[in-house]
């Protein structure tokens, strides 16, 4: 939780406190006070949180947040929307294609490594389409 609240503090620090406060409708000097993991009554709301990401565009708290829970954060380009059903469309065919080679690659009971690399380009393909569609049905 310290290093969580210090990255927090500095990001405000960093970020300039009074120009990041004014964006979250705050007094600097309480935005300081918050994120102050020194200061024994700090009290940094979510809603805080969601501003200071938003506001400096700065993920280190996110970050330190994941990693104290053993997680990575990755950052990842949203896919273009398209058509639903183009999109729906797109993903049936990754999908047939990662199910027609696995299973011709399974028919002799014995997969290479061109096999499983193909087999791996094919999932990560449908994987992409699935995110399309994902984006898509968000949109529609």
């Amino acid at each position: 939780m310290e290093d969580f609240l210090r990255a927090c503090h500095t990001t405000i620090k960093e970020s300039g406190a009074e120009e990041l406060a004014g964006k979250m409708c705050m007094a600097h000097v309480s935005l300081l006070q918050r994120s102050n993991p020194d200061n024994a009554a700090h009290h940094l709301t979510i809603e805080h949180l969601f501003g200071i990401l938003l506001h400096t565009g700065d993920m280190r708290p996110l970050v330190t947040l994941a990693d104290q829970f053993g997680f990575d954060l990755i950052a990842r380009e949203k896919p273009a929307v398209k058509p639903l059903m183009v999109a729906l469309g797109q993903l049936s065919a990754e999908c047939g294609d990662v199910g027609r080679l696995i299973f011709d690659a399974a028919e002799d009971n014995h997969i290479s490594q061109h096999e499983k690399a193909q087999g791996e380009k094919a999932i990560l393909e449908a994987i992409d389409a699935l995110q399309v569609l994902r984006e898509s049905l968000k949109a529609a």
